[in-house]
């Protein structure tokens, strides 16, 4: 793929303070944004903030500040966010900088000049949160019908742009053109509204200053949607920079959130249109995040603050889990369990548990050198690993080309999950026992390696922290996406420091929201995560694994009855690491058959953690929960300890799936 790529958010209106709706298209259109320039399109990329209008000159006025002042504060806030965010915007553009207020000028002139602007009274019921003018006949019990806020009447001299001269127009334009509006859904609710009729649009006030001077008549400024709508054609040169405009305009992609489809979809091309300019390609309406089933808002106490995620659990974190959950086009659920779910399930037990595996395990047996890959000692079972690399490559390649991230992150953990069994199954740890399979050893664990390369890179879009964390693990140069494929991981070179790349979190969301509670921490939602990091539990007394027992006195034996209250299952290993800061305790994530479950047991001197992935273990299953250096134990592991020596754990004659009763 090649060629150029001009993707835009909205620019963000400063009367308010940034929040989830402004992160989450930022971070779509920056996942796209990269994802193209992966695949080696020259790319721009434009987000900003909107700076005009009554709206935003009674906020500065409610907040004893000048306008400018305010809007030098405020559209500061959106930058700031956006680099935490690891934004990689190419520009930032204001509207109260002076190219645009040429740009905005000129399309006025271009507009007025070709007949499609003329000057009457106006009287109406006016929105100050949306700017629009509402008839009343679309008055909801007076109030406005997008947002329910109260309308004003407002009487005074304004410019009309003829809009209903271009209703036609624009239906054809969807109709020859049926992507220009996606999803359906929003499409046909545009189209719908068209041919209900267009009335003539009200495109400057009197009433106020803040905003743009209308050309050779100042006592009017614009409309605040005909000045927003034009930055977009600002950053792309319009109008003094003509190479630059022939470069990059039309834009490709519009991202937006679905409120204000109707403004891109029927304002802007019927603006375009006046001008004789080019109308852009796509306009993009996105759903909504809903907590509880509802749109969040401050008056509910449900608005999510980025940061408070980002500060608990990354910023790699709170990237993939928008991109992950949500559809593009389809509103999506926020919700704090599905967020902890996500962060230990995919990224603490997926991703980072099987990266750190195998770079220890080159550590240890590779004497921390990424081994050369022994194609003769291969089988099939590294040919279907490459193959299943090579099919991710082309899925995220596809899907993210149809700016479906959701899907294109589920091909990737669906290779992760590949590359863990691959592991499982071809068992290094028992490979470098035996001399003679040093070849399959050092092939294994480079496929392995190349294959989480290839991870690296296909995450990029969404998580570029961590993609870049990846390949200095494994020494992987930065590659495109056209270049990607199986056996590009270079070896010899050193592997680089082993670190978690997620700290798998042992607290409910009950107890992380008790500790924001105890941090004194005040936001505007009930259900967030607080900045703070928890405090650290006492240590409980280390557990070993349970002692064979001493011949009990006959007065302790008991009766079938007490024993059968101790309910014994067979368990899976799915994944085991030792835990911090202590000699003996190994944490272990078990398949019961019924569930997964966490459980931490005092092994950790006889069992290395990857000898212990696959095994089949027997397990105390109905044993009260209790925390172990922090970690809550949700079961006991079968063990047996002679006197003086390390614990052997107990094993099954054949295969049994786990949940089995143990009787």
């Amino acid at each position: 793929m090649s060629g150029r790529f001009y993707i835009t958010t909205p620019i963000y209106y400063i009367n308010a303070e940034p929040h989830l709706g402004h992160a989450y298209t930022t971070i779509v259109a920056d996942a796209i944004a990269r994802s193209r320039r992966r695949s080696g399109e020259d790319v721009f990329f434009l987000t900003g903030t909107d700076e005009h209008g009554q709206k935003v000159e009674r906020a500065a006025r409610a907040a004893g500040m000048d306008p400018v002042a305010f809007a030098d504060r405020t559209s500061q806030k959106f930058r700031d966010l956006f680099a935490r965010l690891d934004i990689s915007n190419d520009d930032f553009i204001r509207t109260t900088e002076p190219r645009h207020v040429a740009a905005a000028q000129e399309i006025w002139r271009r507009v007025r000049d070709r007949g499609f602007l003329y000057k009457a009274s106006y009287e109406g019921w006016y929105c100050t949160v949306d700017e629009l003018f509402v008839p009343e006949t679309q008055l909801v019990d007076g109030k406005c019908p997008t947002c329910g806020n109260a309308v004003e009447w407002l009487a005074e001299e304004s410019y009309f742009f003829k809009l209903s001269e271009f209703q036609d127009k624009l239906l054809a334009l969807y109709d020859q053109q049926p992507d220009f509006i996606t999803p359906d859904i929003r499409r046909n609710e545009i189209a719908a509204f068209v041919s209900g009729g267009l009335r003539d649009l009200s495109v400057s006030r009197t009433s106020f200053k803040w905003g743009i001077p209308v050309p050779d008549d100042p006592k009017h400024v614009m409309y605040v949607w005909f000045d927003a709508l034009t930055n977009y054609l600002t950053a792309a040169g319009f109008p003094g920079d003509g190479a630059r405009l022939a470069r990059y305009w039309p834009a490709d992609v519009h991202l937006m959130g679905k409120e204000i489809v109707r403004q891109h979809a029927v304002y802007w091309p019927a603006f375009l249109m006046a001008a004789d300019l080019e109308l852009p390609r796509r306009v993009i309406g996105h759903g909504w995040w809903l907590m509880n089933e509802a749109k969040m808002s401050k008056s509910l106490g449900n608005v999510v603050r980025p940061d408070d995620y980002t500060a608990r659990f990354g910023v790699d974190a709170f990237r993939y889990y928008v991109l992950r959950e949500m559809t593009l086009g389809q509103d999506a659920n926020f919700s704090d369990e599905t967020f902890l779910t996500r962060y230990n399930a995919d990224l603490a037990n997926d991703l980072g548990n099987v990266v750190s595996r195998v770079a220890t395990m080159i550590e240890r047996y590779c004497g921390g050198i990424v081994p050369a890959r022994a194609a003769g000692a291969e089988t099939a079972v590294d040919a279907e690993l490459r193959a299943a690399s090579e099919q991710t490559i082309q899925q995220v390649t596809r899907d993210t080309g149809r700016l479906d991230f959701s899907t294109a992150l589920r091909g990737v953990w669906d290779l992760i999950a590949r590359v863990n069994k691959y592991v499982v199954v071809r068992e290094p740890w028992a490979l470098a026992k035996a001399p003679d399979k040093r070849a399959l050893l050092e092939a294994t664990l480079y496929n392995a390696a190349d294959a989480l390369s290839i991870v690296g890179e296909l995450i990029e879009p969404a998580m570029p922290q961590t993609a870049k964390k990846i390949r200095a693990l494994f020494g992987a140069p930065e590659r495109a996406w056209q270049a990607l494929g199986p056996g590009g991981l270079p070896s010899g070179q050193a592997i680089g420091t082993i670190d978690q790349l997620f700290p798998r979190i042992e607290l409910t969301v009950d107890e992380l929201r008790a500790t924001a509670n105890a941090s004194g921490d005040r936001h505007d939602r009930s259900t967030d995560v607080s900045e703070q990091q928890p405090p650290t539990p006492p240590a409980a007394p280390a557990a070993a694994a349970p002692a064979a027992p001493a011949a009990a006195p006959a007065d302790n034996r008991i009766t079938i009855d007490d024993f059968m209250k101790i309910d014994l299952r067979v368990a899976k290993v799915l994944a085991a690491e030792k835990v911090p800061n202590s000699r003996k305790l190994m944490k272990l994530s078990i398949d019961v058959g019924t569930e997964q479950r966490t459980l931490v047991a005092g092994i950790a001197e006889a069992y290395e953690a990857e000898q212990l992935v696959g095994k089949t273990v027997g397990v105390v299953f109905n044993l009260k929960p209790a925390k172990l250096m922090g970690i809550e134990s949700n079961g006991m592991i079968l063990a047996a300890s002679p006197e003086g020596g390390k614990p052997v754990l107990v094993a099954f004659d054949g295969e049994i799936p786990p949940g089995s009763r143990i009787r």
